[in-house]
């Protein structure tokens, strides 16, 4: 039997524990459980070792965020496969056993992505993962289920088996030693699209990421950082940068770095027109940050893997706000 260890990343989050952790005991069947706490302040860990003692509690000593966290404490996990779960999402009756089949059958799939639903409104997708992560040409990223802040309704469309090139964080199944071999999380994206950026890792070598939409979970989103707040802005601005010049041949990323400069700039002034000005300084931050660490982040690149196709379509910017695509399937690939 394949051995799943679901992995609950947690800071100061013993409300979110209280709620989500009794869906996760039920029905994971006899696979372990464990929270990988990011040193909080609150009372997480007395509340588990009270109520939940099957538990397996580890303890990281600082909060390195997303990344970080789970660098830390998967060293300290043995087990045929990491799931990655956020703690704000609640599991259904058989959610791993698909996953498991899979892992058995298919020894080429590395990594793992699930249908992630909405918990706020269960008909639809949710904004993080939906039916599973693609890019465009510059970098951006989309799902099937969810462009931009459109979400789809759960119609099936997405019920199958496919390859996908992300996986979401806030659900994520990786093989161990996938995870070893790819250096695990990059810790300077701190949280945000460091998943996008392992996985892009993993498609370079040719290792696949699937999506399986016969198991479905429901996240409820925006507890570490809302959808208003500009700090989540500047990470997933300027972490998309990173992921460009760490993962793309170099003179195609100086070339996209450039046109984002214009298209992040484009967004900006989006922001301005609807007067959230931190959100636009947020993306001027992201810009210079990146800038600053660009010695740094070209030391990472992987000279020797050959860079494999990593965008669906040219442009989900033009494709959203000037053709009027809202649905993934309406798209027009390339």
């Amino acid at each position: 039997m394949l051995k799943i260890a679901v992995v609950i990343l947690n800071w100061n989050g013993v409300k979110l524990l209280e709620r989500f952790l009794p869906s996760v005991l039920e029905y994971s069947n006899n696979h372990k459980i464990y929270v990988a706490d990011n040193a909080s302040t609150d009372n997480s860990i007395a509340f588990i070792k009270e109520n939940y003692p099957s538990i397996g509690i580890v303890e990281n000593t600082v909060n390195g965020g997303y990344a970080k966290g789970y660098n830390d404490a998967l060293q300290h996990i043995d087990a045929d496969v990491f799931c990655l779960l956020n703690s704000d999402v609640e599991v259904t009756p058989n959610w791993l056993s698909p996953i498991a089949d899979h892992f058995t059958k298919n020894i080429d799939t590395v990594i793992i992505q699930p249908k992630i639903l909405d918990l706020k409104k269960k008909t639809h997708f949710e904004y993080a993962g939906a039916g599973g992560g693609f890019l465009d040409s510059f970098g951006y990223p989309f799902c099937r289920g969810r462009i931009f802040d459109t979400l789809e309704e759960d119609k099936g469309q997405y019920n199958d088996t496919t390859p996908i090139f992300w996986a979401s964080g806030a659900c994520l199944f990786i093989r161990k030693p996938t995870f070893t071999t790819l250096g695990g999380f990059d810790e300077d994206y701190f949280a945000h699209q460091e998943e996008i950026d392992l996985c892009w890792r993993a498609q370079n070598m040719d290792l696949q990421v699937m999506y399986v939409g016969t198991s479905t979970v429901y996240h409820l989103g925006g507890s570490t950082l809302s959808e208003m707040n500009p700090k989540k802005t500047f990470l997933n601005f300027r972490n998309s940068l990173f992921s460009i010049i760490k993962n793309i041949p170099i003179q195609k990323a100086i070339f996209i770095v450039l046109a984002r400069l214009l298209l992040d700039g484009i967004a900006g002034i989006r922001f301005l027109t609807q007067l959230r000005f931190s959100h636009f300084f947020a993306i001027i931050k992201a810009h210079f940050s990146f800038y600053w660490n660009i010695p740094k982040t070209l030391k990472k690149r992987d000279l020797k893997v050959k860079h494999k196709k990593y965008h669906k379509i040219k442009s989900i910017v033009w494709s959203y706000f000037v053709n009027g695509s809202k649905e993934f399937n309406n798209l027009v690939k390339d």
